[in-house]
């Protein structure tokens, strides 16, 4: 059966048609705009990630991570500053050089919701052999949460059946940080 032919015109305004009225001059312009102002914070975390105007000092050689403090080393002074919780992974090579880190998430002052699926998606394409998930509590606590403990088994689990490696998982608030290998509550 053929289509009816719209007759009504639903297009958005291309370029050379006359734009519409600037966004601040309307209500939802003005909310957006205070929106803006108010989450800068959030606004500066986004431009660190994207590198927009912040790139922090890496060694030129790639560190290499024997202990939870190596990662604390290397994530505390970005991600203990955090007004929200943030889950990277680090992927290591065969000799647990770091080959990369790839932020994952970023939730809210409280918690993230992961998938293993996003968390290893990075560990899959880069054929990292092993990985350490890394996330920090902005409460400046880094005691692992049930919900910690459950995911990271359920990393240990997915990562497993991928055949990586999940070394550890390290919680970092403030100058502190947590890991749940050291703690034995990866199993």
């Amino acid at each position: 059966m053929p289509r009816k032919k719209q007759t009504k015109e639903t297009a958005i305004p291309l370029a050379g048609m006359e734009p519409a009225a600037p966004a601040s001059t309307t209500p939802e312009g003005e909310a957006v705009l205070e929106a803006l102002r108010s989450y800068h914070t959030l606004l500066g975390e986004l431009a660190a990630r994207y590198q927009v105007s912040f790139q922090p000092d890496r060694p030129a050689e790639r560190p290499q991570i024997n202990c939870p403090q190596d990662v604390h080393s290397l994530l505390g002074p970005e991600m203990s500053v955090l007004a929200q919780e943030q889950l990277r992974v680090l992927l290591l090579n065969t000799r647990n050089q770091v080959m990369g880190q790839r932020v994952i998430y970023i939730g809210n002052v409280n918690s993230s919701v992961v998938r293993p699926a996003e968390v290893l998606r990075a560990a899959v394409i880069e054929n990292a052999p092993s990985i350490i998930v890394s996330h920090n509590h902005p409460s400046s606590d880094p005691t692992p949460s049930p919900e910690d403990v459950s995911i990271t088994r359920d990393l240990a689990a997915a990562a497993k059946l991928l055949g990586i490696d999940l070394l550890d998982h390290v919680v970092i608030g403030g100058d502190r940080w947590v890991s749940l290998k050291e703690r034995k509550l990866m199993d």
